[in-house]
């Protein structure tokens, strides 16, 4: 099994630095897997998004950079979208994806499905995935996976929805490091400090897990929580959703 360590007593972190370095690693990963193609990502208005976004255009040019936003039906903070591919620059789709949405469930409900939340609330990350592969096949690119070290690690994302990608470069960087590097990018403050929320449920992140992401933080890089009650409560996340970060099972006959 893959070791999901992430605890360093000696971790130090210095977000120019590491923007340098993702930056890098991003243009070593095109060199390698499609040079001169673009990358393509959703844009929620969130910090992730924003960051990673801002991160391929450092490495790559607001040219080859290409936002896809996909509200689904009315989204009410899609002002924050767009406010950021305009503080960008860069090229960018609104798809909205609420007929497809729509139409599936319908189908579902048409066929006799007895149509689940869990269904309800995971559906639009997929079908959204699905339109950032549609836009990159069109536009010569790789899609940009945009989850963070903090979400994985409590299987806080939607398999195969926001939870795939051709590459990820925020995967093993934290909440709290993400919103640092969003601020030496010179990102908005307010798509930096942005409350984290799913957009699907109506309510925040930390509402939904429980603890808040500077508790987790601390926890996953330097395994300390003062509060045996919510370390149990992440470490059961944490093993009841590993299944997410590894390959898929599959049977060898040799």
């Amino acid at each position: 099994m893959t070791d999901y360590t992430y605890k360093n007593n000696n971790f130090t972190f210095d977000a120019k630095e590491m923007a340098e370095k993702v930056a890098k690693w991003i243009r070593d990963f095109f060199e390698e897997n499609g040079p001169g193609c673009n990358a393509v990502l959703g844009i929620s208005g969130g910090k992730d998004s924003s960051v990673a976004a801002a991160l391929c255009v450092k490495a790559l040019g607001r040219d080859r950079v290409i936002g896809v936003l996909m509200p689904n039906g009315e989204q009410s903070d899609i002002d924050c979208a767009k406010q950021l591919v305009d503080v960008l620059g860069i090229k960018h789709y609104v798809i909205n994806i609420k007929d497809a949405f729509d139409g599936v469930i319908n189908q579902l409900k048409l066929s006799g499905v007895e149509v689940s939340n869990q269904t309800v609330v995971n559906l639009p990350p997929r079908l959204r995935m699905s339109t950032l592969y549609a836009v990159s096949q069109s536009h010569n690119g790789r899609v940009v996976n945009t989850c963070n070290l903090s979400e994985d690690y409590v299987g806080y994302s939607t398999r195969y929805g926001d939870a795939v990608g051709d590459f990820s470069p925020l995967s093993f960087l934290t909440v709290e490091e993400v919103k640092a590097i969003g601020s030496e990018l010179g990102l908005p403050d307010n798509l930096v400090d942005k409350v984290p929320s799913d957009g699907l449920t109506g309510k925040t992140d930390e509402m939904n897990l429980g603890f808040t992401y500077a508790t987790l933080d601390k926890y996953i890089r330097y395994g300390v929580c003062e509060d045996e009650e919510i370390k149990k409560k992440i470490d059961d996340r944490h093993v009841k959703n590993l299944f997410k970060l590894q390959l898929m099972p599959a049977f060898r006959p040799f």
